[in-house]
């Protein structure tokens, strides 16, 4: 501040102290799909749009992929969604190559890279209903590995479909994979369509999806969407055998093969935790967007340290916002628990003369309650408490 001479009364404004931490928004679907009676104006090619209400999806016809996913989202009470609109190529190959799209181009599914860019919204669960089901159970559909690499650089997951024929081919397409942002459904669900006045048989990503979305808005992001309330469906393509203590149904099998079924109890549920990743340390779909979540929010958070002075204020401000963030979520139930702290040996005289500053927390994302044991055994002993309780009474 520089030296001037004042006779009177001054207000300094000094913008030290820690600043709220905000989690981004988590619920926002992306989907990648074809709507040929879509206009260009309204829902340009490989361009990210967002609707926000049956209206505006509305303008992408009857037609294509784009209209049923949406519908099957909207059926789980979420209105909000990006689309990516590809071309229907000559034959399905074709348009599939249109949804996978090209990476220098941000075209088909990369699109979805510059949503936040042109629409303000990052989406955080990927689908593409109708197009992500595989030909092959032994090979990866492109669209879906495609989708797995945009999930990474988003910080997002992917509901994908199974094939969608019989269990071991589900087993089997689980084993391509090995991606802790993908999810995969199997199989098909039945919905009546209002257009052709029949029941139809369509794609479960959309609906997991939808419900994964719902499950953020209602209870919060670090909630699993397994047990949770499937709507807008008739019936599944194909009944999956499930008992809750059996371990020897369809449903257990398939997600101890880490594959997530749609199962009728009490309604129409999601079931199932687990992504397709191969370390243990982020089996659950849940836990995995927690970290991401909770990883962007900070990091948005602290534009406001950027370029500014190192100082011992500094560092304090950046480290006690980062923990009252923390201790909040662990308040909500959001975490089990977060601590920040400041390494010397990582913040050395060199580290911090470049301009360079470290600081270290860790948190611990709730697992999921996958497996409940009760341990019950016989007590004779209630037997001489009969005999006590009835001479009592005599």
């Amino acid at each position: 501040m520089p030296e001037q001479f004042l006779h009177g009364v001054e207000v300094v404004q000094i913008d030290d102290g820690l600043r709220p931490i905000s989690t981004v928004k988590s619920s926002i679907i992306g989907i990648v799909g074809t709507a040929p009676e879509a206009t260009n104006d309204a829902f340009p090619l490989n361009t990210p749009v967002l609707i926000t209400g049956p209206r505006a999806s509305a303008a992408l016809g009857q037609t294509g992929t784009l209209r049923d996913a949406y519908d099957a989202v909207y059926a789980q009470g979420v209105a909000v969604a990006i689309v990516v609109r590809v071309a229907e190529g000559a034959d399905d190959a074709a348009t599939l190559a249109n949804a996978v799209g090209n990476a220098a181009q941000q075209s088909g599914a990369y699109a979805l890279i510059g949503a936040g860019a042109v629409t303000g919204q990052i989406p955080r669960i990927l689908i593409a209903p109708g197009l992500t089901r595989p030909t092959d159970p032994g090979a990866a559909n492109p669209l879906t590995n495609a989708l797995v690499t945009v999930a990474a650089k988003l910080r997002a997951v992917v509901v994908a479909d199974g094939p969608n024929t019989v269990e071991a081919d589900a087993i089997t397409y689980a084993g391509q994979f090995g991606s802790d942002r993908l999810f995969l459904v199997d199989a098909y669900v039945r919905v009546f369509d209002t257009v052709s006045a029949q029941t139809v048989t369509r794609p479960g990503s959309a609906y997991v999806a939808g419900v994964i979305s719902r499950t953020d808005n209602e209870r919060g992001f670090w909630w699993s969407a397994s047990n949770r309330l499937v709507g807008g469906i008739t019936g599944l393509a194909r009944p999956i055998g499930f008992a809750i203590s059996d371990p020897d149904t369809e449903a257990n099998r398939l997600n101890e093969a880490k594959v997530a079924v749609i199962i009728r109890e009490d309604g129409f549920r999601v079931w199932g935790n687990r992504s397709t990743s191969d370390d243990p340390l982020w089996a659950f779909i849940s836990v995995r967007r927690t970290a991401d979540l909770i990883y962007d929010s900070i990091e948005r958070a602290h534009r406001w340290a950027m370029d500014r002075p190192l100082s011992a204020q500094l560092l304090i401000d950046i480290r006690d916002s980062v923990q009252a963030y923390l201790g909040r979520l662990t308040a909500q139930g959001a975490l089990l628990g977060g601590t920040v702290w400041l390494d010397p040996e990582l913040n050395t005289k060199a580290t911090l003369a470049a301009g360079q500053l470290y600081l270290d927390f860790d948190i611990e994302p709730p697992a999921p309650l996958e497996r409940l044991t009760f341990r019950a055994r016989r007590n004779g002993d209630y037997y001489e408490e009969l005999i006590t309780d009835f001479q009592a009474a005599s």
